[in-house]
């Protein structure tokens, strides 16, 4: 009996991992999509006439255009950083020594643990940033 339960507690927390893989891959939907999406849900919760519902409609298909767009250009952005720093690092690779290759990579991982863990482990030195985490004056 315990096995079974085991067994089924594991294909459990894997099918949720892959669940939870695949949801973050998934790309938005068109911004005419989502600007008719989020007009019609509008539409239902406020009870719209066809008259505002197609000027809202026009309002959140420019806006959703617009986000789109940025999140474009953000997106851009990060991939040339990340080909500026990928040359950089080729750069330096280029004139270390095997040895001090080795080190540098060692140094950069243990720094990338750090950056991944955050500062001090989460902990909080402000007292005000203390008071908004815990939801107090």
């Amino acid at each position: 009996m315990k096995k079974i339960l085991l067994s089924t507690g594991l294909i459990f927390l894997l099918s949720m991992g892959a669940f939870a893989q695949q949801k973050s891959q998934r790309q938005m939907p068109d911004p005419e999509i989502r600007a008719k999406m989020m007009t019609d849900r509008m539409a239902e919760q406020l009870g719209l006439s066809e008259e505002q519902k197609a000027k809202i409609l026009a309002i959140n298909l420019e806006n959703a255009k617009q986000r789109q767009a940025e999140a474009e250009g953000r997106k851009a952005e990060a991939e040339a950083r990340r080909a500026q720093a990928q040359a950089q690092k080729e750069e330096i690779i280029a004139i270390l020594t095997e040895e001090q290759r080795q080190k540098w990579e060692e140094l950069r991982a243990a720094r990338g643990d750090r950056e991944r863990r955050g500062p001090r482990g989460g902990e909080i030195h402000d007292r005000e940033e203390f008071r908004k985490r815990r939801g107090g004056n």
